[in-house]
């Protein structure tokens, strides 16, 4: 049997959900379908439950500095079980939400995998459905390196239900998701490792930001470990051998756990794209400046399953009403990415808006580039902080701040102060002479600039 309709998305996570609400909004028939739970990885699996785990780990790094403020405590200690049973409290019921407010909108949808059987068809469960346009929105996946003994690692969907503590856990790849959960697994009690290939963690983002980071990382007992080649991992009983070569050094690393650090890849390969005439590239969907595949016109790409945008869950739903608006309405309309903020939710946190050293002075600029160790400034002894670093950069021709780049010091909640200020055209000295409610973080600001 065949089931038609105006607009059909894969996926049910930030992205589907924002371009099916665009085609509703429209008066469109709408089918939506989903392979796993309803309501997509960030919702479920992702920066929702983890961020319940972070708030743990961010109560005990108040604690720990408590003797700064004179506060004398006792022996404190983390039930790991009830914390992830709180955690699963905001997962519970969230796929049932999201179906009733797809179902309640006069929407479609169908559960199972989609395979392309034409450019405008998918199958699911041997039912056929067809739309005039598609929006393939289906997530990321774990993704997966060629390591002799692979199928031993978990992934982060395995941590954020994981009922016992571990002893040792070693994380291979040093990407968010390993420095993130690092944060709380250490506080919580347990021993860990991070080992990457590449020279540095979190590459991608700006260094001086990053060795802040790893040097109080470390300073909490986290080893980190880069330029690392990871041979095999085996199991032996009720514990793992991670076999690995540092510098010149071969050495074997005991863990109860071994969790997949190497970061997500789209999840597009049950999809069949071939069949649907898409063109891809190892997984890699190609589209134009409207999320439009270039080889068919008729399907369009948002969220995670685009590989070449950031994988965030913001920009996910962005994506998503950008994918809707132009199969929907033919809006033409491209996404600008320039001041899109991000955070790493560490304890503390970094964040990051705009553009790095490298990628500044690639564009043709030559910035002013202001750093500052906050450490000792009033605002961040106030509260014993341990990490407070800026790095701002600023056109001198035109006053713009061109990239900011925060760790700790309310790093995450500061950085859309500068999102603002990018996306308004506010300069740097109007940042200055601004009058911020005081003391803050934010009223150090002016400072920065």
């Amino acid at each position: 049997m065949t089931h038609h309709s105006d607009l059909l998305v894969l996926g049910t996570g930030n992205a589907g959900m924002a371009a099916a609400g665009i085609a509703h909004r429209e008066g469109k028939s709408v089918t939506l379908v989903e392979s796993r739970d309803v309501g997509g990885t960030c919702a479920i699996r992702g920066c929702v439950p983890k961020k319940v785990l972070v708030a743990a780990a961010a109560s005990l790094d108040v604690i720990a500095r408590a003797g700064e403020h004179a506060i004398t405590t006792g022996e404190v200690q983390l039930d790991w079980p009830a914390l992830i049973r709180r955690e699963r409290t905001f997962v519970d019921g969230v796929p049932d939400m999201f179906k009733s407010s797809i179902l309640n909108r006069g929407m479609t949808l169908v559960t199972g995998q989609a395979v392309f059987i034409g450019p405008n068809a998918v199958e699911v469960d041997s039912e056929t459905y067809t739309a005039d346009k598609i929006v393939i929105a289906t997530g990321s996946e774990p993704a997966t390196l060629p390591i002799k003994g692979w199928s031993h690692t978990r992934t982060s969907d395995d941590l954020l239900t994981l009922e016992t503590l571990p002893d040792e856990v070693v994380f291979i790849g040093g990407g968010v998701i390993a420095l993130e959960f690092a944060h709380v697994l250490i506080r919580a009690g347990a021993r860990v490792t991070i080992l990457e290939a590449a020279p540095r963690v979190l590459p991608r983002l700006d260094p001086d930001m990053v060795d802040t980071l790893v040097d109080y990382t470390r300073s909490l007992g986290v080893k980190i470990h880069t330029g690392v080649s990871v041979q095999s991992i085996s199991r032996e009983e009720d514990s793992f051998t991670v076999d690995v070569v540092i510098g010149d050094e071969i050495m074997s690393l005991s863990a109860d756990l071994v969790v997949n650090g190497a970061g997500r890849r789209p999840a597009v390969e049950a999809l069949d794209l071939e069949a649907g005439g898409i063109t891809s590239d190892r997984g890699q969907i190609k589209v134009d400046a409207n999320l439009c595949s270039l080889s068919n016109p008729s399907v369009y790409v948002a969220g995670d399953a685009l590989a070449t945008s950031p994988q965030l869950s913001p920009v996910a739903s962005y994506e998503g009403r950008i994918a809707g608006e132009n199969a929907i309405l033919g809006a033409g309309s491209t996404p600008d990415y320039t001041t899109i903020p991000s955070a790493v939710y560490t304890v503390p946190a970094i964040a990051s808006v705009g553009l790095d050293e490298t990628a500044a002075k690639a564009a043709g600029f030559d910035p002013v580039i202001k750093v500052n160790d906050l450490r000792d400034w009033r605002s961040a002894k106030t509260y014993a902080e341990a990490v407070a670093f800026a790095k701002v950069l600023i056109d001198p021709e035109t006053d713009l701040v061109l990239g900011a780049h925060l760790a700790g010091h309310g790093a995450e909640e500061v950085i859309h102060v500068f999102t603002l200020a990018m996306k308004t055209g506010m300069t740097a000295s109007e940042l200055a002479t601004m009058t911020y409610a005081y003391p803050t973080f934010s009223s150090d600001l002016k400072f920065l600039v």
